[in-house]
């Protein structure tokens, strides 16, 4: 399921670190986007609490989804880059996940486990140095 919230992000800039050379110093290149998931009017209550259930390691204190982008040199690169992760992280978190089904281990698997045991239990047992009484 895709939902583009693009419409509802506000968008922050700073400066950023790494590519740029001596125009890192002097241009706001890093952009940060916040999404405040309670006042959205694309998704429903029920979307609204995956989202907070499945990405609570970035939400804030205040309720806003929180991604940050420095990898491109411009800020427009970096925008684009929010919305982006933005949506895929979205679409991700509303996608139910699927129960794993538990299966029985069939019982030809379980004695072939308690056979390679028992030869490997008699294979160290005949490491083992003789005393007076074994013989």
């Amino acid at each position: 399921m895709q939902i583009d919230i693009s419409s509802e992000i506000v968008f922050q800039t700073a400066r950023s670190g790494g590519k740029g050379g001596q125009n890192v110093n002097k241009v706001e290149t890093m952009v940060e986007g916040r999404w405040l998931i309670a006042d959205s009017l694309l998704i429903n209550d029920q979307q609204k609490e995956l989202i907070k259930q499945n990405l609570s390691n970035r939400i804030t204190a205040d309720g806003f989804l929180l991604i940050k982008s420095q990898s491109e040199r411009t800020q427009s690169g970096n925008k684009e880059s929010v919305i982006k992760k933005m949506n895929e992280a979205v679409g991700k978190a509303l996608v139910p996940k699927k129960k794993r089904i538990t299966t029985k281990m069939p019982r030809a698997i379980k004695e072939k486990i308690l056979k390679n045991k028992k030869q490997k239990s008699s294979l160290k047992e005949g490491r083992k140095k003789l005393r007076k009484g074994d013989y």
